[in-house]
């Protein structure tokens, strides 16, 4: 499976680089309506400051006004529906190219035909917008959704073909709009607001997509800890200050860049392309996980990359005309999110795990020693092996070398990210009875990191059971039956710097390092900030020192 890390990463890149097209391209074609009724309103203003309003209220969630996503949607797609109908039955003929040859001649028989494609694919902007954040809806409300938005979508498309088809030989202007030329002019106020509103609802689809999708490579130790605010109650809502910014910025460089979505449609469709051809490996992976026939599988990945490889082909041709631009984030982004994973990975892979079995021992007689200042009453530590039979030798240094630190009640937490998105649970292992304790917390991809509370409670059911006394150890205090204190120690563990390190690791180092230091610290991201918590530096070495003759001289 540590392939499919590339084309979830690739797939992350391209999806975020969306982020800084849709907004801007969707309310620009909508908000550029409004020069059919006078042709000196400045629209980029007006873009820009329903993309600000936009960003500025994600800190507050969606549920204010989500209620009324839906029905804004169903009028949008019934207005189109229904306008594209009426030019239909002016002239049925239109709906001759149902027939898939006429497609095929124009790609085949057509001189440049097959670069259409890279046109035809800006028909996936509403679909793909609408579809990006539609996880929590169940995959049954989507089938059925579909169908009706596809019915809506075909009749408005066959409709603008035949209204093209009576004013054949008419000269067009390049601003002329054929969405908006078959409205009836009394009609055109009305829809330039149904379909500005129909945009910003897709712009906000996309822009929760990226918040959900960072927040998950996050759980999933991907990218480095942001920020996440829970706006509502909603499940699965929620609000990452730093990448609506990020986004935000993003998309006014391109509003001011292109300014109107004629000079947009260029970036758009790259990164999109490329977003669906990472989406069909991995879940032809997943058909293969699930063991479906492999007959289906194969059928099921040749028709689709065939699809998204011609689209891809088509779309390359836009690389010169703007797509350099989408394709240059999205290429960053990645570049970013590969780092971090291998530095990780480089990390992680000269951390070294000891026997607990021969840790206690050790554990046993610090507690004794009455000449080592008391740290805590209770120290927790957060551990990063999963297995109660170990200890990493960070948490043994800090214990040990570092600074003996006694205490009556040791600690051992540590936190698994779980494929089941809302999962809450945890065990429990004693090593030493009612002083030495492993936790092992299981959390959901999609559920809030507070340790500190969660913590609470497992402290709360182990009392109640009569495995750890909570109360003060200290005489003055215990005897008024006040609780013990707590004190958290999170140990960071640090590459040292005077390693011998290939170039590529040290390029790997620092990007890490540059990368982490954006996001915020373990103790935030764990719910720590609010205890008593420190943060400890533990040297890891990688490779072998530098060699240095040193001699000792009278």
């Amino acid at each position: 499976m540590k392939w499919a890390i590339l084309p979830a990463l690739l797939g992350c890149a391209a999806l975020i680089a969306d982020g800084f097209i849709t907004p801007p391209i969707s309310i620009s074609s909508a908000i550029e309506g409004l020069t059919i009724l006078n042709p000196d309103i400045p629209t980029v203003p007006i873009v820009i400051i329903i993309i600000s309003a936009l960003f500025i209220f994600q800190q507050f969630g969606t549920q204010v006004v989500g209620s009324v996503f839906g029905p804004i949607m169903t009028i949008w797609f019934l207005m189109i529906g229904t306008l594209g109908f009426i030019q239909i039955v002016q002239d049925p003929s239109v709906l001759r190219a149902i027939n898939p040859m006429y497609a095929i001649n124009l790609l085949v028989m057509y001189p440049g035909g097959f670069w259409i494609l890279g046109a035809v694919f800006l028909c996936t902007t509403g679909a793909e917008a609408m579809f990006s954040d539609l996880g929590h809806c169940g995959k049954k409300n989507i089938r059925i959704g579909w169908v009706f938005v596809l019915s809506m979508l075909l009749l408005c498309y066959f409709g603008q073909a035949s209204w093209l088809m009576r004013n054949e030989g008419t000269f067009f202007t390049e601003d002329t709009s054929p969405f908006y030329a078959i409205m009836p002019e009394w009609f055109l106020p009305i829809g330039i607001i149904i379909a500005s509103a129909a945009t910003i609802i897709a712009s906000q689809a996309v822009i929760t997509g990226c918040f959900t999708l960072v927040n998950e490579a996050t759980k999933l130790k991907l990218w480095t800890n942001f920020k996440v605010v829970y706006p509502s109650n909603i499940k699965g809502q929620i609000y990452i200050p730093a990448i609506n910014w990020f986004l935000y910025l993003g998309c006014i460089t391109v509003v001011l860049v292109f300014r109107e979505s004629k000079n947009m449609e260029a970036a758009y469709g790259l990164t999109i392309t490329i977003d669906m051809i990472m989406t069909t490996l991995l879940l032809t992976k997943l058909l293969q996980l699930h063991r479906r026939p492999w007959l289906f599988i194969v059928l099921f990945f040749g028709v689709f990359i065939t699809i998204e490889l011609s689209f891809l082909a088509s779309n390359l041709l836009k690389l010169s005309h703007g797509g350099w631009f989408t394709v240059l984030i999205a290429s960053i982004i990645f570049m970013a999110t590969w780092l971090f994973y291998k530095g990780r990975i480089l990390r992680n892979k000269h951390i070294e795990f000891i026997e607990m079995k021969e840790f206690i021992p050790l554990l046993k007689e610090l507690m004794k020693d009455e000449t080592v200042p008391k740290e805590a009453t209770n120290l927790v530590y957060l551990s990063m092996v999963n297995d109660a039979n170990h200890i990493d030798s960070n948490i043994l240094y800090s214990v040990f070398r570092k600074k003996p630190k006694r205490a009556d009640v040791y600690w051992f937490v540590h936190v698994d990210i779980t494929n089941d998105p809302y999962k809450a649970e945890y065990q429990v292992q004693t090593l030493i009875p009612k002083t030495c304790f492993f936790v092992r917390l299981r959390f959901g991809f999609k559920v809030e990191h507070k340790v500190n509370y969660m913590f609470s409670k497992i402290v709360s059911d182990l009392v109640a059971n009569g495995e750890v006394d909570i109360l003060s150890r200290y005489p003055s205090l215990r005897k008024f039956e006040l609780p013990a204190d707590f004190k958290f120690i999170v140990v960071q563990s640090r590459i040292a710097i005077d390693d011998k390190l290939s170039p590529w690791e040290q390029f790997v180092v620092k990007g890490y390092r540059i990368i982490k230091k954006l996001g915020i610290s373990t103790a935030e991201d764990f719910g720590l900030e609010q205890t008593n918590m420190v943060e400890e530096s533990v040297p890891i070495r990688v490779g072998k020192a530098s060699a240095i003759d040193l001699k000792r001289i009278p």
